[in-house]
């Protein structure tokens, strides 16, 4: 069984992080989201997996590199634009060489991994495999329709939802799903949209195996889901100090990541926190909810609930909360409350 990672995309709906970079790579607890979904594939046992990309090719490729560090190995196609989940599924045909495949959506993260899904698809005979979970919101997803306890249809964001079971972007499919993809039509917006895809199987009279799960899942694509990925990787730090971290006059209580040298002089820092190498925090009250990229400085400020990147800067803040601040920002003098979207090398200063 081979792997398709999306990695694609304009990520319109996390402007302006995307103007300078792949929403893929955005840290939550300071590693790339991309990666989340790389790990869980190498650790369900599949380590041949294509990445597809798109205009962020380069950056995501320097990212990723060969998959080694994953204990996998990676192959990149190029989407030439963004035509859909189900064209770059498509692309990735050559490769699969006749095997199943996982497509797992880069941009999104279920925790506690994909290994018990993997392993009963393998074990099945179905043509594909879907996860499901009940959402408040499904107009905003693939909502999936059942008859007597079987998949029969996806309806894609649909404005009544029939049912609150939305479509993880993680499936399993075996080799008929490229003739099916091969066959589809455009949607209306111009896309080949996976769900045509899990229909044109069901029509064939495939059938699809769910799991239902309880467990978090984020879709990445906007700010505040990104903010509560980060949440979510955050609780399921386990704490370390670096033993070559500088801590001066500091309290640290519940679960805290430092990595080696960073430096803390006289401030407080509230779990679940994350701590990047070379990061400074002097006179400051910093979470619970926070990661601190690598280089990243606070000084004089109370930060709760936020992603602060990679040398980005934060001066005499009150309470910056529910906040996302770009590589190289500068943000000063905020009020307390205060909630910041700040692309990267800008800056926000008040007096």
């Amino acid at each position: 069984m081979k792997a398709v990672v999306l990695a694609g995309g304009k990520g319109s709906r996390l402007r302006p992080f995307t103007y300078s970079g792949a929403k893929q790579l955005l840290p939550i607890g300071n590693t790339p989201v991309l990666f989340f979904a790389l790990r869980q594939i190498a650790e369900a046992g599949i380590t041949d997996i294509a990445i597809v990309v798109g205009d962020t090719a380069e950056q995501v490729m320097a990212a990723a590199g060969d998959g080694s560090a994953f204990g996998a190995r990676f192959t990149y196609l190029r989407q030439p634009a963004p035509l859909g989940i189900a064209h770059a599924l498509g692309l990735a045909r050559d490769f699969a060489a006749g095997e199943p495949v996982l497509l797992y959506l880069g941009d999104n993260m279920l925790r506690g991994g994909i290994r018990d899904f993997v392993d009963r698809f393998r074990a099945s005979d179905a043509a594909g495999a879907v996860i499901v979970r009940r959402v408040p919101n499904p107009t905003a997803f693939g909502v999936a329709v059942f008859e007597d306890g079987r998949l029969v249809r996806v309806v894609e964001k649909p404005a009544e939802p029939p049912t609150d079971f939305a479509v993880v972007g993680i499936y399993a499919f075996r080799p008929i799903v490229f003739d099916v993809v091969a066959a589809q039509r455009p949607s209306a917006r111009g896309e080949l949209e996976i769900a045509d895809t899990i229909n044109g199987l069901l029509e064939r009279g495939c059938r699809i195996d769910v799991t239902l799960t309880e467990a978090e899942w984020v879709d990445t694509g906007k700010m505040e889901d990104t903010l509560a990925a980060n949440r979510i990787v955050l609780e399921d730090l386990v704490p370390s100090v670096s033993s070559e971290a500088t801590l001066e006059a500091c309290r640290l209580t519940g679960v805290v990541v430092v990595e080696a040298g960073a430096v803390i002089e006289r401030s407080e820092l509230i779990g679940p926190v994350a701590v990047a190498a070379g990061a400074r925090i002097r006179d400051s009250r910093v979470g619970p909810y926070v990661s601190v990229g690598p280089g990243a400085s606070i000084s004089r400020s109370e930060v709760t609930n936020a992603i602060i990147m990679e040398r980005a800067s934060i001066e005499r803040c009150a309470g910056l909360t529910a906040s996302m601040i770009g590589r190289e920002a500068k943000v000063t003098g905020l009020p307390a409350g205060a909630s910041v979207t700040l692309g990267d090398h800008s800056a926000v200063e008040l007096p």
